[in-house]
């Protein structure tokens, strides 16, 4: 929760300062920051695809390792509502923005334009492109459930920690730092005020849709479980209140299996599907991520054809499942698809970083209490039981393991 909070208050404090500093900051000084956004978008290019290979080789590993029946039902309705969440997005998108944005906005500053251009740059290329590291990772994830090598396992899971401890003490802690620099080119560039006043709208927009999913969430769940929708979702206002202030889906799992309880879910349902579907289960990241997206494309007159947005929501689902579980990791696992999927450069994708932390917890909060909307519809499939206990224990083992990431 601390870091949570220290990171949203450090970008936050970013943003301001970059947004006063424009106003008087000489150039060279500006093309200092400028030159260590050049360096840290091509570090991030370099590794984004280590990080993409690192994270979900393991994390299908586990899934296999686990592979019982109600796992399977699981990781299979998580996914499905993480898409159709996606799906909403973009509908909502096609029928919105035209008429509350305007094509053309400028989203950030051309960074090597003018007195603006960085003293050097650097090239760092990437070992492999992301479609690759997910294909690789999706190969030898699927090749260890058939092997069973513990050794193999065992490296893939150190990998996994090396890169969330890269993360952790070297990325996140910079990211202020990089969108510090983007919004003090953007003021010394003249494309602020437009910028976050467009943005400002896709916001207020995202925050208000992360309900509208809760509720189509529910009233699926409670047609299929046989109870009422709204009284369950009112059950889950204790976890969504919980992740709201915590902004972690893993310290508010205790609130969520009480009031999956309540809810009329078993004990042992509630046990091993709230913990797993913290872990997997992102529809709230993907409505604001696919929000955040499409109002870029539409704003900079990018392409926005079904079949390319289709193909970034579908992988996306998968990157989410996969998403390291430190404050702004759902984004960063993403940055390789923006970049890929749908031509993002450098200062576009720290726009979305920027927004994407600005209003996390409420993202995160419709991630957990749509993990109550999951563990009501597996109770009714399973009949209040997972089946014997080795099939149970095997997929608690397989929740756990993703759970580290």
């Amino acid at each position: 929760m601390k870091l949570t909070q220290s990171l949203l208050f450090r970008v936050i404090v970013a943003i301001i300062l970059g947004i006063i500093c424009s106003l008087f900051f000489p150039a060279p000084l500006a093309r200092v920051f400028v030159t260590f956004n050049g360096l840290f978008g091509n570090f991030l290019g370099f590794f984004v695809p280590v990080l993409i290979f690192a994270l979900i080789t393991p994390a299908i590993a586990s899934l296999g390792k686990g592979a019982g029946k109600w796992l399977g039902v699981t990781t299979g309705i998580a996914y499905v509502s993480t898409i159709l969440s996606g799906l909403l997005a973009f509908g909502t998108a096609k029928l919105l923005y035209p008429h509350i944005l305007q094509h053309g906005t400028p989203q950030a500053a051309d960074i090597d334009a003018g007195a603006l251009a960085p003293y050097f740059e650097v090239e760092m290329p990437a070992p492999m492109e992301v479609m690759a590291a997910l294909l690789l990772a999706f190969t030898v994830g699927l090749g260890m459930t058939a092997v069973k090598s513990d050794t193999l396992y065992d490296a893939a899971d150190q990998l996994r920690n090396v890169i969330m401890r890269v993360i952790e003490v070297f990325v996140i802690p910079l990211l202020p730092v990089f969108i510090f620099g983007i919004f003090l080119s953007m003021g010394m560039n003249g494309n602020l005020v437009e910028t976050l006043t467009s943005f400002g709208t896709v916001l207020l927009l995202a925050t208000a849709m992360t309900w509208v999913v809760l509720i189509l969430q529910f009233l699926c769940a409670g047609v299929i479980a046989g109870r009422n929708p709204f009284v369950a979702l009112r059950n889950m206002l204790p976890a969504y209140g919980t992740a709201l202030g915590t902004s972690s889906s893993a310290a508010t799992i205790p609130v969520t299996y009480k009031s999956a309880l309540k809810n009329g879910v078993s004990e042992s349902v509630a046990g091993f599907v709230i913990p797993l579907c913290a872990t997997i289960h992102l529809s709230g990241s993907m409505m604001k991520i696919t929000l955040f997206a499409l109002s870029i494309l539409f704003m900079s007159d990018m392409d926005i054809s079904v079949g390319k947005v289709m193909g970034f929501i579908f992988l996306l689902g998968i990157m989410m499942i996969a998403a390291p579980g430190v404050p702004g990791g759902a984004i960063m696992a993403a940055v390789g698809l923006l970049q890929s999927s749908l031509g993002f450069d450098d200062s576009q994708v720290a726009l979305m970083i920027a927004a994407y932390i600005a209003i996390d917890s409420f993202g995160t909060a419709c991630n957990v209490t749509g993990d109550g909307a999951i563990a009501m519809m597996v109770n009714k499939f399973a009949r209040g039981t997972l089946g014997d206990r080795t099939e149970a224990s095997a997929g608690a083992a397989a929740a756990g393991s993703i759970a580290r990431s």
